[in-house]
């Protein structure tokens, strides 16, 4: 069964710091990208940092840039969002999610998609 949990959310005081733990099982992810998403009261879930597990390579949204950074452990399979200088507007659920590109052929053993339930992540003013 494919599975993935995050944790590491909470409540934090602005410029606080945070890092979120994606932990993947159930499958080998060489091929997904591994992608965190954000989704607050009232709004549509916004993508905030991708990195593919096969070369580490990173992006993410503008609005974090300079403040999270996404990382990988492969020993571990688990991915990360360190999350420096959290302002109120961070405040949210955050998903991860592995997704397959569509380069590659999915299959009902390896979907496109794969979700956690989610992580609340609280920052105040």
């Amino acid at each position: 069964q494919v599975q993935l949990v995050e944790s590491g959310g909470g409540l934090v005081q602005a410029g606080g710091s945070l890092r979120l733990s994606c932990a993947a099982s159930g499958r080998t992810f060489s091929n997904y990208v591994m992608v965190w998403f954000r989704q607050a009261p009232g709004k549509e879930r916004e993508f905030v940092a991708r990195i593919r597990w096969s070369d580490g390579s990173t992006y993410y949204t503008d609005s974090v840039k300079g403040r999270f950074t996404i990382s990988r452990d492969n020993a571990k399979n688990t991915v990360y969002l360190q999350m420096n200088s959290l302002k109120p507007e961070d405040t949210a659920v955050y998903y991860c999610n592995a997704h397959l590109p569509d380069t590659i052929v999915a299959s009902i053993t390896m979907k496109r998609d794969y979700w956690g339930q989610g992580t609340q992540v609280t920052v105040s003013s």
